[in-house]
Order: C-alpha cells, then sequence, then structure tokens
C-alpha cells in the first residue's frame, strides 16, 4: 500500500510517496520550479490564486509519478497538508469567488482587534486561546465587509487545504484543527464557535462538513483519479496545517515535544496537554492534530512572518546567480556578529509576536566600505535566529521550557551558520530528521486509513541526521541578541 502526501506551501506544492510497510520515502516531487507568485494588490495584502494551486498540486504528481519507481495505482490514501489561515470562499458550483487572502496578509487585522476587544469581556480568550487577529474569520468578516456583493455568493469557506481535498473528492469538509488555525474553536465546550460566527454575522451553513483529523473526508472522483493515473478508491484520510503536519512529521505528539521549522515563516511548534494562552496573543494555540475531547493535547505556535522570505530577498538583491549553499558558506568565513551589521526581519506583514505590528524589515549600522555581500547573508541568518530568540522567551513566559528542538533537515537548517546561531542564541540544542511535510502528510493519511497499529507505529522509520549542541560562542551571541533586542525595542516603542 502506497500513500501519497502533499504539502500545499507558499513557494510550491511538495508531493511524496511513503511506502506503508516501511515508512520509506518512495519518490519527491515539487511544482514549481521556481517560487509561486504572491499578489500584492495594497500594502499588506497577500494573495494567491487557488485555482493555481491545483493546478501545481496536479503537476508535481504527475512529475512524481514520472520518476516510475512505484505504481501511481498503488497509491491508495492522501494526506494534505497546507499553508495555515488562508480563506478559500466557493459558490454552490464550487466556483472559487476571489483569490484566496493568505497567511502572511495584514488587511483583517483592525476588523479581529476590534472583535477582541468587544468579546473579551465575554471569556472569548479564555475559550478560544487566541484572539480573532487577522486570522481566517476576520478574513471572512472583511470580506462580508468590503465585498458585500461577492460575499453573497459565498456557499461555504475553506482553508487552504479544505480547498484541495474538495477538488480531489468534491466533498467539501474541515477539522477541529483547521477551525482552530481560524479562531473558529471552542476549546471549553469542544464544538465549533458560533460566538465569533454570530458576532461577525457569518451563516453556520457557510462552515464546511466537520470531520475528525484522522477519517475519510471522501474518495477521489473519478474523473481526478483518471487524470493522475490513481487506481479506484483512492480516499483523502488526512488534513492539517503545515506547523501541525511539520510537528507530526517529526513524531511530536506528545506534551513537552517540541518542533521548529525555518521556510518562508519561521515557526516553534510546542505541544502541551493544558489549554494554555498568552494573554497578549503573542503565541497562539491551536487544537494539535491529536487533540480531542478525552485527550487535550494543543499546540502552542510562535510564528515569525519574515525568516527564509528574508534569506531569500537578501540574496536576490545580492546575489542572485549565487546557489544557497555557496551563500551560507561565504556568510560562514564572515566572524559572528557581522562585522556589526544588525538585520530585524519583519518585512512579511503583521507580527503576531509584535502585537499585530507591522514592523517592516531594517539593517542597522550598514558601513558602504567594510560590508560584502556575505556581511549582509550572515546578518540576515543572525537576525533570524535572534527572533527566534526573542519569541522562545514568549514562550518561557507562558510556562514552556524546551530542553530540546527537533526540525527538518531543511530550508534555514541545512544552513550550518544558521543552525549554530540558532543553538548558541536560544541555548537549545536541536535533533534533525531527513523528513519534510510531504512525508508527514502521507503517515498521516496512513494513520488515517488506519494502515498503522497505533499512531507511534507510523514513525518507525524516522531517523535523526544530526545533533547540533550548544557550543562556546553562546557568550558572544547572547550579547549581540541584547544588543539586538534593544534596536527591536527602540522601533517597537517609536
Amino acid at each position: 500500500m502506497l500513500l501519497l502526501g502533499i504539502d500545499l506551501g507558499t513557494s510550491s506544492v511538495k508531493v511524496s510517496v511513503v511506502d506503508a510497510e516501511t515508512q520509506l520515502c518512495l519518490a519527491s516531487a515539487t511544482y514549481p520550479e521556481k517560487e509561486a507568485e504572491i499578489i500584492s494588490l495594497k500594502p499588506d495584502w497577500a494573495e494567491q490564486n487557488p485555482n493555481l494551486w491545483w493546478s501545481y498540486t496536479q503537476e508535481a504528481i504527475r512529475k512524481v509519478n514520472a520518476s516510475q519507481t512505484y505504481n501511481p495505482k498503488d497509491i491508495q490514501a492522501i494526506g494534505i497538508a497546507y499553508q495555515m489561515h488562508g480563506l478559500v470562499v466557493v459558490d454552490k458550483d464550487h466556483k472559487v469567488l476571489r483569490d484566496a487572502i493568505i497567511w502572511c496578509d495584514s488587511r483583517a487585522v483592525e476588523t479581529g482587534n476590534k472583535a477582541m476587544t468587544e468579546l473579551e469581556p465575554t471569556g472569548f480568550l479564555h475559550s478560544h486561546l487566541n484572539s480573532p487577529g487577522n486570522f481566517t474569520a476576520s478574513k471572512l468578516a472583511w470580506v462580508k465587509e468590503n465585498e458585500p456583493a461577492l460575499y453573497a455568493q459565498i456557499y461555504k469557506f475553506m482553508l487552504p487545504g479544505d480547498f484541495l481535498s474538495m477538488c480531489f473528492t468534491g466533498h467539501i469538509t474541515t477539522n477541529p484543527s483547521a477551525l482552530s488555525e481560524g479562531v473558529l474553536w471552542n476549546f471549553e465546550q469542544n464544538r465549533l464557535s458560533t460566538e465569533l460566527l454570530s458576532y461577525y454575522g457569518v451563516d453556520e451553513a457557510l462552515v464546511p462538513t466537520i470531520n475528525p483529523v484522522f477519517s475519510n473526508y471522501g474518495y477521489v472522483t473519478k474523473d481526478v483519479a483518471q487524470a493522475l493515473g490513481f487506481g479506484a478508491h483512492v480516499v483523502v484520510t488526512y488534513k492539517a496545517g503545515d506547523q501541525p503536519n511539520n510537528a507530526l512529521s517529526l513524531n511530536v505528539r506528545k506534551p513537552g515535544e517540541v518542533a521548529a521549522t525555518g521556510g518562508t515563516s519561521g515557526v516553534i511548534y510546542a505541544v502541551d496537554d493544558h489549554l494554555i494562552y498568552d494573554k497578549a496573543s503573542r503565541v497562539n494555540t491551536f487544537a494539535h492534530v491529536n487533540h480531542s475531547k478525552s485527550a487535550v493535547n494543543v499546540g502552542v505556535l510562535l510564528c515569525i512572518n519574515g525568516t527564509g522570505i528574508q534569506n531569500s530577498w537578501i540574496r536576490k538583491i545580492t546575489g542572485i546567480d549565487v546557489d544557497y549553499a555557496t551563500m551560507n558558506a561565504q556568510a560562514g568565513e564572515v566572524a559572528i556578529g557581522a562585522d556589526g551589521l544588525r538585520m530585524l526581519p519583519f518585512g512579511n506583514g503583521a507580527e503576531r509576536m509584535l502585537g499585530n505590528r507591522t514592523l517592516g524589515g531594517s539593517m542597522e549600522h550598514l558601513d558602504f566600505v567594510r560590508h560584502t555581500p556575505a556581511h549582509l547573508w550572515r546578518a540576515a541568518q543572525e537576525g533570524i535566529a535572534f527572533s527566534f530568540r526573542y519569541g522562545l522567551d514568549i514562550l518561557r513566559e507562558n510556562g514552556l521550557s524546551p530542553t530540546v528542538i527537533r526540525a527538518g533537515h531543511t530550508n534555514l537548517f541545512l544552513s550550518p551558520l544558521f543552525r549554530s546561531a540558532f543553538v548558541d542564541v536560544t541555548g537549545i540544542p536541536v535533533e534533525l530528521y531527513n523528513n519534510d511535510g510531504s512525508v508527514g502528510a502521507a503517515l498521516g493519511a496512513g494513520i488515517g486509513a488506519q494502515v498503522f497499529s497505533d499512531q507511534e507505529e507510523a514513525f518507525n522509520g524516522l531517523k535523526k541526521v544530526l545533533a547540533v549542541e550548544v557550543s562556546s560562542n553562546a557568550d558572544a551571541y547572547e550579547a549581540l541578541y541584547q544588543e539586538w533586542k534593544l534596536i527591536l525595542d527602540y522601533k517597537l516603542s517609536n
């Protein structure tokens, strides 16, 4: 039995085919080759075309099938991971009504802030664990207020993974973990948030059918199966946002376990068995993939919008023909501290950990004589590591004390410079694994299809490839971090 995992990212779609018996990845493919476009019609807006997501997904599947390392007709279950917090709206014919408002779009910040001011006296934060912020529900409320004619045509709203599932099966479904991303889940009563729907004047009929995370979301339609070379009776059995799914892919399922990612955005995701929340909503608590009424498992998520995207941007600006391996190597030759250059990676929309402020990215102490592209590359990666430390200190304020962090051996964690800076400035060792979101989604599909005796069995093939320990540079990085934090504090107060 083969399992297909799909990871719908901001820049591309990655798919992997996994053998359910061995848990080994047989083949992977990514599409498109170049980073997908983010449409920004106004400052702080970020949109993508959902129909392109579906096109990219089909092309990625055809590409991985072309590897000829397996028979596509042996694929029996599909799992979907996806960029979180986005909004997709369709009419009764399942036609997309507008471009998706994606995770880093900040247009609904004020909408969510107003809702929080008016709802908090009723205990909203205690029951929902998050402010409405600029999450999915607030984005839908923005559409309702600003595009009323379009809103009147909406049959269902969805998260991005729900949309892909609809394209495969023709059924519109969601789950508690997805709804919690949109701040549409009442944790105290373990149900859909009728409170926020009512406040925003959104009809409950617009909500998709709610399934458990691991469940039958529908069989792939005959036309789609034929177009992609599948056999009959292929079923979608798992959907989760990219960060809960990344944690699953690293076997981070139990209280006290922590995962990290360093893709377009940077995330620390800590599992806990208490309904905890940050009073200022600088970090967010969502239902983990194994959350249930009887087994409270939540993921406390610290998100930094501008991490990998800053690294990508600085590469384009300074050396577009230089690959990341060369860039990392040359940056590693520059001394710690980048000869005084400091960078703040906050140029990708409103940052939750900064109180939903859109601070903007910036450089400090740039010297036109001394600083080379390699200095900028190093300062960019150090600035990202410093932002992770800033967020981890918020997690510590909320009673979470990670002793080790697991991450995939991919994206920023491929850089020896970033790995060492991350570990030394946070003071927390990192374990790296050769797993990624698409493989995690495939294993999630196996759990949903009940091909494993239990969830633990799904990770028998998980192997640690590298451990990074705190080094003698920790003291130097502590001093540099305090200097960087002073710059950030000044900008936040002015």
